[in-house]
C-alpha cells in the first residue's frame, strides 16, 4: 500500500460562548484536518487544535509544516508508522500538534487495513465505561457557581473548573461553587500554571476543605523542578498537563516524583505512538492517568477516546470541548449520551470522517 497523496483542511468553528482560562479566552475552534489517501481505497483521518500559548502553533502554521510531512509521506507505506513519526522527527523539532493529525491519520489507515477498530487495534477494550467531565470556564463566583449547578444538573458525575486567576479569589470560586452544587459532585481544578510556587501551596491548602479530586498544572510548566515540593505540602492530588508533553517530559516527571497523575493530550505528545510509550512508563511506575483534549472537534476527540481504552490506568476523561462547538462537522465518531457517558465507535478504524460538505467550504492544500 502507498498513500497517494495528502489534503490539509482548515476548520474553523465558533464556539456557542466564549471558553476562558487563566491563559486567556478561547472564541473559536481554529483546528487543522489531515487527510491521507492511499492506492487501495483506504482514507485515514486526523485532526489537531493548535494551541499558541501551549504548544506554540497555530492552524496557519500547522497548514505550512503538514506541507512538509505530506511531502515525504508521499508514495511511502502508511503502515510503517514508527518510521514515518521518527521522519517528522527529524524533519523538524517540536510541532506536536500538527505531527498528532498525521499520527492519527496513519493509525486510522493501519487499523482499518487491520479490519479492526482503533482501540482493538492498540490493544484496548471496552472494558470500562467512559465517562466526561464538564468545564467551568473562570469569571466571577457567581456566575461560575451558576455554570456549576447547570452541569451538575444536567448530569455530569464530575465538574472541572478553570482556576489559576489570584489564589485568594481562587478560594471564594471554589467556596461559591460548592455552595450551589453540595458536596455529593467530585470537583477537579485545573490553574492552567496560573500560580507562582508559594501561591500554588497557599491556595492548594485553602482548597482542600472543598473536596477536590486533583489539581492540575498549578504553576509554571517551567518551573517543574519545583513542582516535587509543590505536590509534598499539597493535601490535593497533583495531575501534570502542560508540563507533560511526550513521553520525554513523562519520564523526567515520573523520575522527579513531580505528580500523582499525568494528562496525556494526543496535541501534546505529537500523538498515540508517543502517548503509548507514556502509557507504558505510567502502567511501571503505577501513575494513574487523564486523557484530556484542546479544542479539537469530535474527529479527533473519537481517537482520543479509543486511547482511553489500551489501559485501565486511564481513568479520567476530559472530553467536553467538542460539545461546545456551535456546529458539529463530523460524521460517525463517538456519541455524548446522557450523563457524560461516551460511546466509542465499533467500525474499522478511527470511525470517524469530516462531512463531505464541511470538507468543501474549508481551506485546503493538496500535495
Amino acid at each position: 500500500m502507498k498513500i497517494t497523496h495528502i489534503e490539509l483542511y482548515k476548520l474553523f468553528i465558533p464556539l456557542k460562548e466564549p471558553f476562558v482560562i487563566s491563559l486567556g479566552p478561547i472564541y473559536n475552534a481554529e483546528n487543522v484536518v489531515v487527510v491521507i489517501h492511499t492506492n487501495e481505497n483506504i482514507t485515514g483521518f486526523g485532526e489537531c487544535s493548535p494551541f499558541m500559548s501551549i504548544n506554540g502553533e497555530s492552524a496557519d502554521t500547522g497548514m505550512i509544516v503538514g506541507q512538509y510531512f505530506a511531502k515525504y509521506l508521499k508514495e511511502k507505506d502508511p503502515l510503517l508508522i514508527e518510521e514515518h513519526i521518527s521522519a517528522m522527527d527529524k524533519i523538524i523539532y517540536g510541532n506536536n500538534s500538527i505531527k498528532s493529525a498525521f499520527d492519527i491519520a496513519l493509525y486510522d489507515i493501519a487499523s482499518q487495513y487491520s479490519n479492526l477498530p482503533l482501540y482493538k487495534f492498540l490493544g484496548g477494550a471496552k472494558n470500562k465505561t467512559i465517562i466526561t467531565d464538564y468545564t467551568v470556564s473562570i469569571g466571577e463566583p457567581e456566575k461560575m457557581a451558576a455554570d456549576a449547578l447547570k452541569i451538575k444538573k444536567e448530569g455530569y458525575p464530575a465538574i472541572k473548573i478553570k482556576l489559576g486567576k489570584n489564589g485568594e479569589t481562587d478560594v471564594k470560586r471554589i467556596k461559591a461553587i460548592r455552595e450551589v452544587v453540595g458536596n455529593d459532585i467530585p470537583l477537579r481544578i485545573d490553574a492552567n500554571q496560573g500560580w507562582d510556587i508559594e501561591e500554588a501551596i497557599t491556595t492548594l491548602k485553602a482548597l482542600s476543605v472543598f473536596g477536590i479530586q486533583h489539581c492540575e498544572e498549578p504553576i509554571p510548566r517551567w518551573a517543574f523542578m519545583h513542582l516535587p515540593e509543590v505536590k509534598r505540602q499539597s493535601p490535593i492530588p497533583i495531575m501534570s498537563d502542560e508540563s507533560c508533553g511526550d513521553d520525554h517530559d513523562a519520564e523526567r516527571l515520573i523520575q522527579l516524583k513531580a505528580c500523582d497523575y499525568l494528562n496525556i493530550k494526543l496535541g501534546k505528545s505529537g500523538g498515540l505512538f508517543k502517548a503509548l510509550k507514556i502509557v507504558k512508563l505510567a502502567e511501571a511506575a503505577n501513575i494513574h492517568l487523564q486523557v484530556g483534549a484542546f479544542m479539537e472537534s469530535r474527529l479527533a476527540m473519537t481517537a482520543f477516546a479509543h486511547f482511553s481504552l489500551c489501559s485501565p490506568l486511564i481513568e479520567h476523561f476530559d472530553f467536553d470541548t467538542s460539545l461546545m462547538f456551535s456546529e458539529d462537522p463530523v460524521s460517525g465518531g463517538i456519541i455524548y449520551q446522557p450523563n457524560g457517558v461516551i460511546k466509542v465507535p465499533d467500525t474499522p478504524g478511527l470511525g470517524a470522517t469530516i462531512n463531505k460538505e464541511w470538507l468543501d467550504k474549508m481551506e485546503k492544500i493538496v500535495i
